[in-house]
């Protein structure tokens, strides 16, 4: 494909459907090439745990719907969204062993493929989506492409692990407690946790009460804020909506985000270390923002801890992890058996609560929620590091090891990320510093419930102020793929 192949590595997916609608490229030509290059990458960063490539390029030489993407070539999380025909593994040897196929499409993978984007197949992840590091004993470790031998964070981490070495343009992810935003920073990319409600969870309820949060992972703010516009908004009979927005998102792009007022945050509010890179870089941030015109502050973090909504949260994770087994064991007809000892420990724990107790956890996190937003009212923005550590060695943090031996890690990566699934506000991270030997750090800016408005503009202006494309993984897709 000569020079259009070069442009294809690392286009976006914005960049790419033009190209469609140009005619400079076909659907089935841009589908080749993510086939191709994924074919040459993902043996060594284990970034699929299943490939639909024949499907693929089936739809792609068909008549695909006209929508915003139309061709563009995209992944799907394997984990709560199903795409009809394929298999759905969540991470789980249990499903490796007893193969399960979807039979329908969820609500937002129906709504990918109506705005054209073409599933080349399914990403990894860890077990029950249940850690923020993506090495399930089912399938191995995803690996970072910035260095192959550090965890690309979880649970997105197949996703990100694909977007950041070229794979595809972008890919689908969920949060529940960090999972876009936690490998959004570990691998350099943008990853937006939008207002709880945002997108759809039809055909299902929820899949953790009030913590699941539905979007992708990209390399430009503008393609976050285009697959929004394309997929938000709720479904008939849906329990939860989001406010709806004044305008198409990609709108707020251009427009000029006045004087806000930015709290920084550069501790955990449990009092644990942050690693220096990771608090530089929040405030890095905030002098920038500083510079753009806008009244930065730094806040204390100590005020956003809760100790009983965080023991609030094990039980509701707890819970649903135990209900998700059983749905298994119902559509298997055996019990679900071979579980990593986190995953087997919560989903103990989640069958020995009561209902009351759920209810109680709950309303632990409603208060929670209601503390974070009021620490966070007096301000437009609140500015904070993704993680209080760099991404860490593969194998430190498996499910493998001992649980005690894990979760202080576990909670560095997500600590701070987790406050805004809570809260239920939207929050992105942004690729906007690099230690000194290379790899990304991300730094998170949440807004209040509804803003995305303000994200969008927010990280446009830092996008623009320090541009991030030209960084380039070390493992990368080659400019001749």
């Amino acid at each position: 494909m000569g020079d259009l192949s070069d442009r294809l590595a690392f286009a976006d997916a914005t960049e790419q459907a033009a190209l469609v609608a140009s005619g400079e490229a076909s659907p089935a030509e841009l589908v080749d090439a993510a086939v191709a290059r994924i074919e040459r990458l993902d043996p060594a960063l284990g970034a699929l745990v299943a490939e639909r490539f024949d499907e693929a390029r089936a739809e792609a030489g068909g008549e695909l719907p006209d929508g915003l993407f139309r061709g563009v070539p995209f992944l799907l999380k394997d984990a709560v969204q199903h795409s009809a025909g394929d298999r759905y593994q969540h991470g789980m040897t249990f499903l490796r062993d007893n193969p399960w196929v979807s039979p329908e499409d969820s609500e937002l993978t129906r709504r990918y493929r109506a705005a054209g984007l073409v599933l080349l197949g399914r990403t990894k992840v860890p077990e029950f989506t249940i850690s923020p590091t993506t090495e399930p004993l089912a399938h191995g470790p995803a690996r970072n492409p910035w260095d192959p031998e550090r965890s690309p964070g979880g649970s997105s981490g197949g996703s990100a692990v694909a977007v950041a070495s070229g794979m595809v343009p972008v890919a689908h992810a969920n949060d529940m407690g960090g999972s876009i935003r936690i490998p959004a920073s570990c691998c350099g990319l943008v990853g937006l946790k939008p207002t709880r409600g945002r997108t759809s969870p039809a055909p299902h309820g929820l899949y953790w009460g009030p913590l699941t949060h539905e979007h992708v992972v990209t390399r430009t703010v503008r393609d976050s804020a285009a697959v929004l516009d394309a997929t938000a908004g709720a479904a008939p009979g849906d329990l939860y909506g989001a406010p709806a927005p004044a305008r198409p998102w990609t709108d707020e792009l251009t427009a000029a985000p006045g004087r806000l007022r930015i709290a920084v945050l550069t501790e955990r509010p449990s009092g644990r270390p942050v690693d220096p890179e990771c608090a530089a870089a929040a405030r890095a941030t905030g002098e920038l923002l500083a510079e753009l015109g806008h009244h930065v502050e730094e806040i204390a973090a100590a005020p956003l801890a809760d100790e009983a909504g965080a023991l609030a949260m094990g039980t509701v994770t707890s819970v649903g992890l135990a209900h998700d087994a059983d749905v298994w064991e119902r559509r298997i007809g055996k019990p679900v058996d071979g579980l990593e000892p986190f995953p087997a420990m919560a989903v103990e724990r989640g069958r020995a609560t009561s209902g009351p107790a759920y209810v109680a956890a709950i309303e632990a996190l409603a208060a929670w929620s209601r503390r974070i937003a009021a620490v966070c009212a007096p301000y437009d923005l609140v500015l904070a590091p993704t993680m209080a550590i760099l991404p860490p060695p593969l194998g430190t943090l498996s499910g493998d090891r001992p649980i005690q031996e894990t979760l202080p890690g576990w909670s560095a990566m997500a600590e701070i990320a987790t406050l805004f699934d809570i809260s239920g506000a939207p929050a992105i991270s942004l690729p906007l510093h690099r230690t000194a030997d290379g790899l990304p750090v991300g730094v998170q800016v949440a807004a209040a419930v509804g803003r995305e408005d303000l994200l969008f503009r927010v990280a446009a202006q830092l996008e623009e102020a320090r541009p991030w494309r030209e960084f380039v993984p070390r493992v990368h897709a080659s400019r001749s793929v």
